[in-house]
C-alpha cells in the first residue's frame, strides 16, 4: 500500500471527510426458526447476520423462535449479530424485544419504522432493558427500515428524533406493495425513495443507508446492477436473502484495485501539489481538486476498515 493511503487517514484529512465511511457491505436475513440456515448464516463472510423474527417466521411460531434466537446468540459468529424484531405496532415488538436484548446481541433492525415516535419508543424500551441487564447503555445498534410511503413521508422527523440510530435501511418488497408500483428488473422506480434516503441519511448526520434485498434468487447479473446502482446513488452496503448473494454484494462495494491505486495517486499528488500552494491539478488527463481528493480519501478510508475488521478474529 502506497505513501498515498497513509497520507490520506493521516492530520492532512479535512471535517469534511472525518465522517466514517462504513465497511459494512452485506448483511445478510436467516429465518430464526431455521437452525440449519442460522448456522451456515453465522460462518459465512457477510458484515451482519439478521435473524429474522418477522416476515420469514410464521405468526405461530413466533413466540418460539424468541429463545431460538436468544440461544442463537451465544454462538461465535463470523461479523456481526443483528434480530429482526416485529413491527412497533405488533402485538410481539415487546416480546421480541424482552426475549432478545442481552449479551452477543450487537443490533436490532425495526421494520416499517413510520413515526418518530414509534421509533422512540423501541429506543427507550431497549434503553430500560441495557439498564436492567448490566449491558453498556446505547451500544446496541438500532436500524429502522423505511419501507412504507408514510415512513419516507416523515423520514426527516424520523431522524431528527434524536434517538441511537446510526444507519437507516430502505425495503422496497413492502414499499413498492404500499405505494401500489411495479418492482421491475431495472429498479428505476426507486430511484426516488432511494434518492431521499440517502439524502435524508447525510442531512442527518448519520451514515449512508443500507439498501433492499434483491428477491430474484436465479439473476446474480440483476443482484450485481442493483447493487451498482445502490452504491452510486451512495448506500453503504445491500440486505441479502440468500448466502449465494453475499459475496457478489461484497464484491461490489469494497473498492477494487484500481480504485485504490488511483486514489493512491490522487492523494499523493495533490498533498504535493498544495505544499507548493497549488489547489488544483492534472492527474492522468483528469482533473483533480479538492472534491475529487475528498472522494479519494474516501475510498481509502473505505478500504482500510475493511482490511482491519478482516484482520481481527
Amino acid at each position: 500500500m502506497g505513501s498515498g493511503f497513509l497520507a490520506a487517514l493521516g492530520p492532512g484529512m479535512t471535517r469534511k471527510v472525518e465522517a466514517s465511511i462504513p465497511a459494512l457491505r452485506s448483511f445478510l436475513f436467516a429465518p430464526g426458526n431455521h437452525a440449519g440456515r442460522v448456522e451456515k448464516a453465522l460462518s459465512l463472510d457477510a458484515d451482519a447476520v439478521i435473524l429474522d423474527l418477522e416476515d420469514a417466521v410464521a405468526i405461530a411460531e413466533k413466540t418460539a423462535t424468541r429463545d431460538l434466537i436468544a440461544e442463537a446468540l451465544t454462538r461465535q459468529r463470523t461479523g456481526l449479530l443483528y434480530v429482526r424484531l416485529n413491527a412497533v405496532d405488533t402485538e410481539f415488538c415487546y416480546g421480541d424485544l424482552v426475549a432478545v436484548v442481552q449479551r452477543g446481541l450487537d443490533g436490532l433492525v425495526l421494520p416499517k419504522v413510520e413515526t418518530a415516535a414509534g421509533l422512540l419508543t423501541v429506543d427507550w424500551l431497549l434503553t430500560q432493558l441495557e439498564r436492567e441487564r448490566g449491558l453498556s447503555a446505547g451500544n446496541i445498534d438500532l436500524i429502522p427500515i423505511i419501507e412504507t410511503a408514510k415512513g419516507l413521508a416523515d423520514i426527516d422527523a424520523i431522524l431528527r428524533a434524536g434517538s441511537r440510530v446510526k444507519r437507516v435501511a430502505f425495503g422496497a418488497g413492502d414499499f413498492t406493495l404500499d405505494v401500489n408500483m411495479l418492482w421491475t428488473r431495472t429498479e428505476e422506480e426507486l430511484a426516488y425513495a432511494r434518492a431521499k434516503i440517502v439524502t435524508a441519511s447525510r442531512a442527518a448526520g448519520i451514515e449512508a443507508p443500507l439498501d433492499t434485498v434483491w428477491v430474484d434468487l436465479a439473476d446474480s447479473e440483476g443482484l450485481d446492477q442493483s447493487a451498482r446502482t445502490a452504491l452510486g446513488l451512495g448506500f453503504q452496503g445491500k440486505m441479502c436473502i440468500h448466502p449465494a448473494q453475499v459475496p457478489i454484494v461484497n464484491r461490489v462495494f469494497t473498492p477494487s484495485a484500481a480504485e485504490i491505486e488511483f486514489a493512491e495517486k490522487v492523494v499523493a499528488a495533490f498533498a504535493r501539489a498544495e505544499a507548493e500552494g497549488v489547489a488544483s491539478i492534472q492527474l492522468d488527463g483528469k482533473f483533480i481538486d479538492y472534491p475529487i481528493v475528498y472522494r479519494a480519501r474516501r475510498v481509502l478510508q473505505t478500504i482500510a476498515e475493511i482490511r482491519a475488521r478482516d484482520a481481527t478474529p
